[in-house]
């Protein structure tokens, strides 16, 4: 019989927001879930939380106007979006965390490991992007062209079911929409920086490009590589990737939790 794992959620006040948080299991060092672009805690890492929470606390957190957290009035950003983690890991008392981001997240923990070292004991980044020819051809020409109702429509529902402003979900859309038109490369010198160990996971038919994920573990010190079958986000169950019945999951939470283990 499955032990039941405990939970906890609540809120706080970071950097202007209204920050939203869940906790999942227990243990001394928590790993930080960071979702996807136009996503929550829910659709990024619900089919895999199940299996990271067994044997440690992992913490969810839904980042600037994405599910139940407020919006400010200035755009997303990747720097910011990581310096209200580490503000909100901070109001909960905590001094140090691994991370897992998942695509956008991905990038965002990169940027907690590049702002706020100090923070980081191990860094998880799954199809994380830093400069624009790690993505697939045509995807920025699918973003000049990108409306709300191309939006995959699982994660509109999801955002619906939890957001207390519904009309924040244009909003949304179109502040990550711009984060992305507006990317520019990360200097190389930024990605040498991260000293934390680090895990780089990749879909074979991923958005990003496979040589986008071994160029980023050849330059983090200390980085491990692995890639997995499946398109964006299919590893971790993600919802609009997400195949009935497989072991993905869990294989992948296998692997996370061996590389946080040892």
């Amino acid at each position: 019989m499955q032990q039941e794992i405990a939970f906890r959620e609540g809120y706080e006040q970071v950097n202007g927001l209204k920050m939203y948080y869940q906790i999942h299991g227990s243990g001394d060092v928590p790993l930080v879930l960071v979702h996807g672009g136009g996503s929550t805690i829910e659709t990024t890492f619900g089919n895999i939380i199940p299996f990271l929470a067994q044997n440690r606390k992992v913490i969810g957190v839904d980042l600037q106007a994405h599910g139940r957290t407020s919006d400010r009035e200035a755009g997303v950003t990747f720097e910011q979006d990581a310096d209200d983690v580490v503000s909100l890991l901070q109001n909960l008392g905590i001094e140090k965390a691994d991370l897992l981001g998942f695509s956008n997240g991905g990038s965002s923990v990169m940027q907690i490991a590049i702002r706020h070292p100090h923070m980081v004991r191990k860094l998880v980044a799954v199809a994380a992007c830093w400069k624009r020819e790690g993505l697939i051809p045509g995807f920025f020409e699918f973003m000049e062209t990108a409306s709300l109702d191309k939006m995959p429509m699982p994660l509109q529902t999801a955002f619906l079911e939890v957001a207390e402003n519904k009309e924040g979900l244009q909003v949304m859309h179109d502040k990550d929409r711009d984060r992305m038109r507006a990317f520019t490369d990360w200097p190389e010198d930024k990605i040498r920086s991260i000293q934390a160990p680090a895990l780089i996971i990749a879909g074979n038919q991923d958005v990003i490009t496979i040589d986008h994920a071994v160029e980023t573990a050849q330059l983090i010190p200390h980085a491990e590589l692995v890639i997995l079958p499946g398109i964006h986000g299919a590893c971790l169950g993600e919802i609009c990737t997400a195949r009935p019945g497989s072991k993905m999951p869990e294989f992948t939470a296998l692997i996370i939790g061996e590389f946080l283990d040892k």
